[in-house]
């Protein structure tokens, strides 16, 4: 192969990988609404209950923590890990926009506080019922 056309490839081969990063960048943002949609999807369309999930949010399920324990009462404002007393940002999209916009960082965060929380995964209707009770929570 010439030493032209190995400069070109190289330099496609190059657009090609930065174009699949921004690709799989791409997939994993999301909005709020986004994800929402996604955890209907996935619980066999169900309408999510902002009700059930301010209840989930508040209750205990059998175990020491709640969602509370840590997001505070009230998800609008700044709560403190309740074993770290480390800050946590406020867990209600309209308060921290930061917030549900990247799919695998929410589905981390839901693995570890459900496990700590109700002590297995929260299922797709539990996580949809959350999220529709945060997105009603306005400024």
């Amino acid at each position: 192969m010439s030493k032209s056309l190995l400069s070109l490839s190289g330099r496609y081969g190059a657009l090609l990988l930065i174009l699949a990063m921004t690709s799989m960048a791409a997939a994993n943002a999301a909005t709020p609404s986004e994800l929402l949609g996604s955890y209907r999807t996935q619980s066999g369309n169900a309408e999510p209950d902002p009700s059930r999930g301010q209840q989930f949010f508040g209750a205990s399920h059998g175990h020491e923590w709640r969602c509370a324990s840590c997001h505070g009462a009230v998800p609008t404002q700044t709560g403190r890990h309740a074993a770290t007393g480390k800050a946590i940002a406020p867990l209600a999209p309209a308060f921290n926009p930061e917030r549900f916009t990247d799919a695998s960082k929410t589905e981390k965060w839901f693995r570890r506080n459900c496990n700590d929380v109700v002590g297995r995964e929260c299922s797709a209707s539990e996580k949809a019922d959350l999220l529709a009770w945060l997105l009603t929570l306005k400024p």
